[in-house]
């Protein structure tokens, strides 16, 4: 059984922290390149929805194994003639046959997940062959100084943040999940405390 905070403070605060203005700018500059039969992994509060393509894709499969964050991305803004289904999941268990995406999303979602890699196997299996990987994740930054604070607040970071891990490699994780990186951008978010800001964000292909 989930907590109080667990099921009603944590998603407010989730949505509060993942809607913020800088965050939505690295979305807008991912999800619109979505196309087809999507799968949105750990679709939160549906904040991803406004940003997909009505022409250009199918129906959006969102997953999430939050109660809460499943309420409100029910309840989430998004273009008119959208499909969207919403269910209750781990991304490192999917209930879904193999090959059955065109596009899979992940935002903001490795850092939470308890095993990335995991994850990243499942979003290949369920990937069809030409289809594409779509991420924007925070983690490890390069900078030693910059890594070395988020270590040291990651113990504290992650049982107020709903798992949120610091210290989880981005692009070196996707790589090693089988993937190939066509497109590959890193940067610390404008205005973000640098041991949060680290995001790297991108486009890849089954290898």
């Amino acid at each position: 059984m989930t907590s109080f905070y667990d099921r009603h403070i944590l998603p407010r605060l989730i949505g509060c922290a993942c809607g913020a203005g800088a965050i939505a700018k690295q979305r807008a500059r991912v999800v619109p390149q979505a196309e087809g039969r999507v799968l949105e992994l750990g679709i939160g509060g549906g904040l991803n929805l406004p940003f997909y393509d009505p022409a250009r894709v199918a129906s959006v499969t969102g997953v999430d194994p939050s109660e809460g964050l499943r309420d409100r991305a029910l309840a989430a803004p998004r273009p008119e003639g959208l499909k969207v289904e919403v269910l209750a999941g781990e991304a490192e268990h999917l209930d879904f046959a193999d090959q059955s995406f065109d596009t899979v999303v992940c935002t903001f979602t490795l850092c939470s997940v308890h095993t990335p890699e995991a994850v990243l196997a499942e979003a290949r299996r369920v990937l069809k062959p030409e289809g594409r990987f779509l991420f924007c994740e925070h983690g490890l930054a390069p900078d030693p100084k910059v890594a070395a604070w988020q270590k040291r607040i990651e113990p504290f970071w992650t049982p107020l943040a709903g798992g949120c891990h610091l210290t989880r490699p981005v692009g070196a994780s996707i790589a090693s999940a089988g993937f190939t990186i066509d497109a590959h951008q890193a940067f610390y978010m404008p205005k973000a405390p640098r041991p949060l800001g680290w995001c790297e964000l991108g486009a890849a292909r089954i290898a």
